[in-house]
């Protein structure tokens, strides 16, 4: 396994050459606007030999929007989705997906297969078991190797961070299912982690309790994790666009529906207050040295 380690716009792959008659693999294929790079980096290691399968640890738009040019320079890519995304994915229900919510960029791709809870997959010279991996996304699913312990986490677990817990933003319960996967994650005692983003890590332990700590404060005040939600979201769009006027982010914050879901939440549901509010979590990544402001101008500094 080689892993590939990308930033905040693109996650990490993990990539797999051919070894015997398991044909050579990769998890997830980062954002749509780096995909040529993700295809150069794939080439790269895999040197010469054709990539066969794709599997995708959930379908947010970062995790999957390499997909639809891996499987055109690779007309045989047999593609796998968590199961809970295969009916979506394949029929392409854009109300189901998340890429309008979040006003992301996905092109659609097609699947040809499955993963789900209980299966295992040959990858290089392992067997990876496919587990559930609620909390992030209900759906999402990440691959453990139970001889050398290594767990492809996708955004279940972090070394620094925790991740956005998507269903309760749209009204659903999310943080308990983050917990009982963050129990799993315990029990299945992995000695190397490969997140979906950062660096690879072993310290499991340490990870685990920063992300429970961060978990408890959210569920005390599920107010900080719509603030923590809003602000990640936002330095997202400013990473892809990397300069935007203040007037047109405006118009992008004010067209997007999971903004306006977060902005009520938070009580600035009328336009009046949700132009003020998005007028606030920009100064507040301005003073925090990741934007700089040019006359109305909108440049990412870091990520």
């Amino acid at each position: 396994m080689t892993v590939l380690q990308r930033d905040w716009l693109s996650s990490n792959q993990a990539v797999f050459r051919a070894e015997g008659a398991v044909p050579a693999s990769l998890v997830d294929s980062g954002y749509a606007r780096h995909a040529p790079m993700t295809l150069a980096l794939l080439e790269h290691v895999l040197d010469g030999q054709p990539l066969a399968r794709l599997l995708n640890t959930h379908l947010h738009s970062d995790h999957c929007g390499g997909n639809r040019l891996l499987q055109a320079r690779y007309p045989e890519l047999a593609t796998m989705v968590p199961i809970g995304h295969w009916a979506a994915a394949s029929q392409w229900d854009r109300s189901r997906l998340s890429y309008d919510a979040v006003g992301q960029f996905c092109e659609r791709f097609a699947v040809q297969g499955a993963l789900a809870a209980g299966d295992e997959i040959e990858l290089g010279a392992g067997r990876w078991q496919v587990h559930a991996a609620p909390g992030h996304d209900m759906d999402a699913v990440m691959l453990f190797e139970p001889q050398s312990r290594t767990l492809i986490a996708g955004d279940a677990l972090w070394e620094q961070r925790l991740a956005i817990i998507f269903p309760e933003l749209e009204g659903g319960p999310g943080f308990s299912a983050t917990r009982a996967t963050l129990d799993l994650i315990e029990r299945l005692a992995p000695t190397l982690v490969v997140p979906g983003h950062g660096a690879v890590f072993e310290d499991v332990a340490a990870a685990l309790a920063a992300s429970r700590e961060r978990l408890e404060v959210f569920e005390r005040k599920p107010e900080r994790h719509v603030l923590h939600a809003a602000r990640a979201l936002l330095m997202f769009h400013l990473m892809e666009v990397e300069q935007i006027s203040e007037a047109a982010l405006q118009q992008w914050l004010m067209g997007t529906p999971l903004y306006r879901t977060m902005a009520r939440h938070l009580g600035h549901g009328d336009p009046t207050a949700l132009v003020r509010w998005s007028a606030e979590l920009v100064a507040g990544l301005v003073d925090g040295g990741h934007v700089r402001r040019s006359e109305s101008v909108l440049s990412v500094l870091s990520n």
